[in-house]
């Protein structure tokens, strides 16, 4: 089996090459990273020698590299996305340059090559927000369901969303084999650290304040990559073409309760904390109903959040080198120089 992995030098993307390499040791893996900022080759040290890893830097928009990469591929892991809520409320164009326009030039050159399943890893956040319940509150809990309608409130979310439509109008109307994921919201090694987790922890061990939007009562739903990356992996070897899949981990958190962890995990004083302005369109509440990917792919969380936390926020606190080049900057130099500002590849695809 030969996989091609889009956005494999990225946060998901990276533990999803790892996990295939360490729990599929006969498969072939081609990671396909434009290496923009949050994609990050140093996210995979240690696998770049491995005998079944290959790289190609290229873009999953430019038809050319993706032809020449899908020749002999098995199956397509699109991970390849623009992903940060913040980054697209500034400016949505690269948004929808990579998860709409890149998304659709994938699916094309599939469609050519023809005999390809491919995932596409999208999120819960497609639709929209859930009405606000407390997470310790006993009963019934509203979740989204695979056949929620989407309704996305931020750029981010819409750009996923029109990606998600054009990949199931792709099956239906061409036939190609598409199966979308949609998961809550992911923590572990090697996140970026613009994401909730790994800015409170590094903000924490830099001596700086730990910004909390608005009130800190918005709720999400916490799985560790790991899990996620094993879902991905089950809808490959068992799902079916057209249908969406849900992966979560029933572990509802307010972004205070989750801050309040870290900072006690660090030893930090809760008057660390800051609350600043809410963000526009923040959404108050995510949760995903995961039963049916449980009944046909046989897959469930197994890292209980509290485990999960310690161990990345541990993660963290023993790779400092890594984030604080992830911080300033200092791992694009060495992509520039290879390939030009923005760590834009002038050529349709390098080995």
């Amino acid at each position: 089996m030969k996989v091609v992995v889009t956005g494999g030098a990225g946060f998901i993307g990276s533990n999803l090459v790892r996990l295939i390499l360490r729990e599929r040791p006969q498969w072939e893996v081609v990671n396909l990273d434009l290496l923009t900022y949050a994609g990050n080759l140093e996210n995979l040290t240690g696998v770049d020698e491995h005998p079944h890893y290959a790289f190609v830097h290229g873009d999953v928009a430019d038809r050319t590299c993706l032809e020449a990469v899908l020749e002999d591929a098995d199956a397509v892991l699109h991970l390849a996305a623009e992903s940060h809520v913040d980054r697209s409320i500034a400016s949505a164009t690269d948004f929808i340059r990579t998860n709409v326009v890149g998304t659709e030039t994938l699916l094309a050159s599939v469609r050519r090559r023809g005999g390809l399943p491919v995932v596409l890893v999208s999120t819960d956040e497609v639709y929209g927000e859930l009405p606000w319940q407390d997470p310790r509150a006993t009963g019934p809990r509203e979740r989204f369901h695979p056949s929620t309608p989407l309704a996305p409130r931020s750029p981010y979310a819409a750009s996923k969303a029109a990606g998600d439509l054009i990949a199931l109008a792709y099956q239906r109307t061409h036939g190609v084999d598409v199966r979308v994921t949609r998961c809550s919201n992911n923590y572990g090694p090697y996140q970026f650290p613009e994401k909730l987790i790994p800015l409170m922890v590094t903000n924490a061990l830099e001596g700086k304040g730990l910004p909390i939007y608005g009130d800190g009562l918005h709720i999400r739903d916490w799985i560790h990559v790991d899990d996620h990356c094993r879902g991905v992996l089950a809808v490959l070897e068992r799902g079916s073409a057209g249908r969406v899949y849900h992966f979560g981990g029933d572990a509802e958190r307010t972004n205070l309760e989750v801050v309040e962890a870290i900072a006690d995990r660090l030893g930090v004083g809760r008057d660390r904390l800051a609350f600043v302005p809410d963000r526009p369109g923040h959404d108050r509440r995510y949760a995903i109903d995961w039963s049916g990917s449980a009944e046909e792919l046989g897959w469930a969380p197994v890292v209980p959040f509290e485990q999960g936390l310690r161990s990345t926020v541990d993660w963290y606190v023993h790779h400092e080198t890594w984030w604080r080049r992830v911080r300033d900057g200092s791992y694009q130099d060495y992509y520039e120089a290879l390939y030009g500002p923005g760590g834009r590849s002038t050529l349709s695809a390098q080995p």
